[in-house]
């Protein structure tokens, strides 16, 4: 029969045993949730350009300004389809206002009279012939002043971008799920993915360059132009994603 010390050692010696078998045991993860965010990155050289050319033109009549300006931006659209017929051509943005000199006082009743007028309009032009974009610009400014210039992608070469992106992003989220179950001690094909949200709720939002401010420029008709130098660049489209997983 066990003296009472003794009844009190075995019990310790039981309850260190359990609570060491109880320690090693792994953590049960069937049903466990798990949110795993992932994301893609794919680049691809841009395949696009886009000019935005202006004229403007200034006198005390503006009927004579508006005739050169008028008269500019015919040149300037022969000239680009000459240099790049396949390019689209769109005229936009023409304006007319009066300009007052500086030092002119106002009278109460009386209208300012302007001192000129100036004219102007603006022409933008999408291309993919980008070997000869710095010729075709060149031409053009002999009449015609850059106001901006974006390189990008075509909607074809878009699309493209977006299917390989959407690959990219999936393929990185079952790499992280398959390292998640690999540290938790279980099998990838364990895990049931449940949800899975592209673009994380609409946060991603490509922001377009903008076309930088519109700057004066006067360029006599039969000056020749120096080449512009050009360098198109490349674009990175990435994707986030978020995927719900769950452990059998």
């Amino acid at each position: 029969m066990l003296r009472s010390t003794d009844r009190w050692l075995v019990l310790i010696m039981s309850s260190l045993i359990f609570g060491t078998a109880h320690a090693q045991s792994p953590a049960q993860t069937t049903g466990t949730v798990v949110i795993v965010p992932a994301s893609g990155e794919v680049k691809h050289p841009n395949d696009e350009a886009r000019a935005t050319f202006m004229v403007e033109e200034q006198d005390k009549d503006k009927a004579t300004a508006a005739s050169r300006a008028n008269q500019k931006m015919k040149q300037g659209l022969e000239i680009l389809r000459r240099e790049d017929p396949q390019a689209l051509l769109q005229t936009r943005g023409y304006y007319t206002y009066p300009v007052y000199p500086e030092d002119q006082l106002r009278q109460p009743g009386k209208p300012r009279q302007p001192s000129a007028w100036r004219v102007g309009q603006y022409l933008e032009m999408t291309t993919t012939n980008l070997s000869a974009l710095s010729n075709t610009v060149a031409a053009a400014q002999r009449v015609l002043a850059l106001n901006g210039l974006h390189f990008g992608l075509t909607e074809a070469t878009t699309k493209t971008l977006d299917e390989k992106r959407i690959a990219t992003a999936y393929g990185n989220l079952t790499d992280r799920i398959a390292a998640i179950a690999k540290t938790m001690g279980r099998n990838p094909s364990d895990a049931v993915i449940e949800t899975v949200d592209f673009e994380a709720s609409g946060a991603y939002a490509p922001q377009e360059a903008h076309a930088q401010k519109t700057m004066r420029a006067a360029v006599a008709d039969t000056m020749q132009v120096e080449e512009p130098s050009f360098e198109p660049g490349e674009t990175t489209a990435t994707m986030r994603v978020v995927g719900k997983v769950k452990f059998k």
